[in-house]
């Protein structure tokens, strides 16, 4: 489009005392109107248009002025300095309304509703225009089929809001044909890379943290606002994003602030607008670090269908549970940035939750200029059962397909100049992942004022009859697999392999209990709450330990103040606070049926209230994302299935602001299936130590820890274990 520069030649006079710059006069009484518009209120779309069409031809009224050869320096002082005065009333216009600073970057008008009013403003100035500016066509939005899937299409929601930001929009919609890219070949463009690649950080090659080379701590600190203090290891990090950096893992162990470094890293990057899709119970913890951290942003919590959105905010903070609804809006207004925060959330790739936001992040990047926006994964525990939980995160970064490495990341393992069948590619592979953008640093490097952290297992003993009931059903489940077992065994008979034929009697066939155990955890997962299965087992198991878990914790919170007590199960949640009520202690309860107001309340009271003695949390809907730093001392009065939910439950307590040394009582029904799950979740932490900090430990369990501990109660029940 041609610019009131290359048009200047054309326009005809108009007044004597403004014959030189005739489009002067007319932008200072349209930035007035917007001034005064401002002053009552948040302007509307159309004056947003306005807003942006106003900032553009300021600088190419700038920029024809300068260049003007027939202008004396008098003249051309005189009106630059008037140009001056527009720019100022935009700018003070700005600063009382912060989200239209973000507007004032646009450099030339795009959107048909953009074009128009250039067009009529520099036809009242006496210009004469081109053709092509003077027929403006409407332009057909982009259908987002790639985004949306066919079966989420009828859930689609768009906020009257939006409508207004869409409208306001001086952007086109981006041109998505797909353009034939050429494809350099590669030396190792023959080689499957994945399974390699997962297992340089398997096997922990290269003996180092996973963490890429940061820039050295800034002189100053230009980020803090007034009052706050950035920590070095945060510093440093979003100094690597104000180098060019742009996709991370950010895979910090909890409590570190990854929260306030993807806020400013944001600023840095000006990665607006953008999206941060979090669970549930940290939407509410979100905005209020966007505004504690970088005041002058806007960030919009989305509840529901979002129909009291602000759409015209610099955040958008959506929980996994009502993405799908949003997917359309949310992929039409442009985003510069993503955010997933706990993002091993995403690990199953056939979840619709993990289909949403890979669609999403693949958006992104096509609207993206330069298809490189700031993509970060947050998660202290990235890695869950094995390495190939990385798959998801890898992919929402951009790093791989799934199939193949990403043509950056390929690069950087031909440049290794090795192979798989190198016993070296492994460490390098894994140096050139971590260089992609893996940042993980442990407490005891970045914090080193931060207490240390203890897990204390107590013992007790289920004597009574629930107790003795429990023992019973594990015992049966074991004889039912055995069974199985056995039949097995039967049926082979002269089928049997070489292998299971060297068996000495007695010897039990791994192979053969892996496969009962896996049939049985199936059927579990099917029956559900119904029968006797490991769910169920465990279940029970909690239900028996709740009053002693209970009782323990109202004894502590009487001698170390307050108490953080953890539960799987909301009975057991339920029998302990009708204990503490009963013996006088004040609770609060934080649950994942809440509203994220009320729960943000409880989180406040117990943080800010001395009256409030036990925090009661949901080990699931509390585990992630809850700053309870007050209290030193936390209960597990469940077990959960993951080492993670353990380390990110514990870690509620163990973070930034603890000045007192942490210690976590598990309470462990001996005797029972719940010591060995509690030495399963032991053994899956060296997973992370491996892959993650470069620790020598050695192997644990590669299974589940449901099927490891079936195949202990088979093991058991057959006499090997």
């Amino acid at each position: 489009m041609p610019s009131t520069a290359t048009t200047a030649t054309r326009r005809k006079r108009t007044s004597r005392r403004d014959e030189d710059a005739p489009l002067i006069p007319i932008l200072a009484r349209k930035v007035r109107e917007i001034e005064a518009k401002a002053q009552h209120g948040k302007l509307g779309p159309t004056n947003r248009v306005k807003f942006q069409v106003i900032a553009f031809l300021v600088r190419e009224e700038r920029a024809r002025v300068k260049a003007d050869g027939e202008l004396g320096d008098a003249a051309r002082a005189e009106l630059l300095k008037r140009l001056d005065g527009v720019a100022t009333i935009l700018a003070k216009t700005a600063a009382r309304d912060t989200s239209l600073i973000q507007l004032l970057e646009a450099d030339q008008a795009t959107s048909p509703v953009a074009k128009r009013m250039r067009r009529d403003w520099l036809l009242e100035s006496g210009a004469e225009l081109a053709p092509e500016e003077l027929v403006i066509a409407d332009v057909a939005r982009v259908q987002q089929a790639q985004v949306v899937p066919a079966a989420l299409a009828e859930r689609q929601v768009t906020p009257p809001a939006v409508e207004s930001r869409l409208l306001a929009s001086p952007f086109l919609a981006p041109d998505l044909t797909p353009r034939p890219a050429s494809t350099p070949r590669r030396r190792l463009d023959g080689w499957e890379l994945m399974g390699p690649l997962y297992k340089a950080f398997e096997s922990g090659a290269g003996g180092s943290v996973a963490s890429m080379e940061l820039p050295p701590l800034p002189e100053y600190d230009h980020l803090s606002p007034k009052g706050l203090e950035v920590m070095v290891h945060q510093s440093r990090f979003v100094e690597s994003v104000r180098a060019g950096h742009r996709s991370f893992l950010l895979a910090d162990e909890p409590g570190l602030g990854k929260t306030a470094q993807s806020v400013l890293a944001a600023s840095v990057a000006h990665a607006y607008p953008l999206l941060v899709v979090v669970p549930n119970v940290v939407k509410m913890n979100w905005a209020r670090e966007v505004e504690r951290w970088t005041p002058q942003r806007r960030a919009a919590v989305i509840q529901g269908d979002g129909q009291d959105i602000d759409a015209f905010a610099d955040i958008f903070i959506v929980n996994y549970e009502i993405l799908d609804r949003h997917l359309s809006w949310l992929g039409s207004i442009g985003l510069r940035g993503m955010v997933v925060d706990e993002a091993h959330f995403i690990k199953n790739l056939s979840s619709q939750r993990s289909q949403n936001v890979l669609a999403l992040a693949a958006r992104v990047r096509e609207q993206t200029p330069g298809g490189n926006p700031l993509m970060m994964a947050l998660t202290g525990t990235p890695l869950i059962n094995d390495v190939e939980d990385f798959d998801a995160i890898w992919r929402f970064l951009g790093w791989t397909n799934g199939e193949r490495p990403s043509a950056p990341l390929a690069d950087k393992l031909d440049a290794t100049g090795l192979t798989p069948a190198d016993k070296a590619f492994y460490g390098e592979a894994r140096d050139a992942v971590i260089s992609m953008g893996i940042v993980r640093r442990k407490k005891k490097d970045v914090a080193a004022d931060l207490p240390d952290k203890l897990i204390a297992d107590l013992p007790v003993q289920l004597d009574d009859e629930f107790g003795r009931g429990i023992r019973q059903a594990e015992r049966e489940l074991g004889a039912r697999m055995a069974a199985k077992y056995r039949r097995i065994i039967e049926a082979r008979g002269d089928r049997a392999d070489a292998r299971s034929l060297s068996l000495s009697k007695g010897e039990i066939d791994e192979d053969i209990v892996r496969l009962v155990a896996h049939g049985e955890l199936e059927e579990s997962k099917a029956a559900g709450t119904g029968g006797d299965n490991v769910f169920t087992m465990v279940r029970k198991i909690g239900q028996a330990k709740a009053l002693l878990a209970a009782d323990y914790a109202a004894q502590l919170q009487r001698s170390v103040g307050k108490v953080v007590f953890f539960a799987k199960h909301i009975d057991v949640m339920d029998q302990a606070e009708a204990h503490f009520a009963a013996a006088g202690i004040r609770a609060v309860s934080i649950r994942g049926d809440q509203t994220t107001p009320v729960r943000q309340q409880a989180i406040d009271d117990f943080n800010g209230d001395p009256e409030v003695g036990i925090a009661v949390c949901s080990l699931t809907a509390a585990g992630v994302g809850v700053n309870l730093q007050t209290a030193s001392n936390v209960v597990l009065a469940e077990l959960s299935w993951t080492a993670a939910e353990q380390t990110q439950a514990i870690d509620r307590v163990h973070r930034i602001g603890q000045d007192e040394p942490v210690t976590a009582w598990r309470i462990i029904a001996a005797h029972t299936l719940d010591t060995k799950i509690a030495e399963l979740i032991d053994q899956k932490q060296g997973l992370a130590a491996r892959a993650l900090d470069g620790e020598a430990v050695p192997d644990g369990e590669s299974e589940p820890v449901q099927l490891a501990a079936l195949m202990h109660l088979l093991r058991q029940a057959l006499g090997g274990d």
